[in-house]
């Protein structure tokens, strides 16, 4: 039997424990009682980000972004929708990085659009610039793959 994979709440950062078969189920948060996959990233702060990234066992690709930053809003619609069709299999997060400052020197940001996708607690890689739904899909699978 395989283990149950611990998936993060968008809302509350509660951990919760679910089925690997039961994961495209419309699972809940048994903390909140908010489902779990939205089909839409989670806007997180410093604390929850660290949460989805260091205890979740789902790959998680963050978008690092500000709300001054034209090809940022630009791609906002793009990202949303490779969430809602990338879930639950990735978490999908947005990182301010006006208002989590601490997050964004963490990972040397030092241009946005910056995308990373972490697995397993480590960054597997990383994109500079504003892409496409297709082309975000695209290089996600890729850096799954390897």
């Amino acid at each position: 039997m395989t283990e149950p994979l611990l998936v993060i709440c968008p809302a509350c950062a509660g951990i919760n424990r679910v089925p690997a078969a039961r994961i495209g189920a419309a699972p809940k948060c048994g903390r909140c009682g908010t489902a779990l996959f939205q089909g839409r990233p989670a806007d997180v702060d410093a604390a929850a980000f660290d949460r989805h990234v260091g205890r979740g066992s789902l790959p998680v690709l963050v978008d690092f972004w500000a709300g001054w930053c034209g090809p940022c809003r630009a791609m906002a619609p793009a990202f949303q929708a490779a969430a809602a069709e990338m879930e639950p299999h990735v978490r999908f997060l947005k990182v301010d990085t006006e208002a989590v400052q601490d997050i964004a020197a963490r990972y040397d940001i030092r241009s946005i659009p910056t995308l990373i996708l972490f697995r397993g607690g480590r960054e597997v890689a990383r994109q500079a610039g504003a892409m496409d739904r297709a082309s975000l899909v695209a290089w996600t699978r890729q850096a799954l793959a390897k």
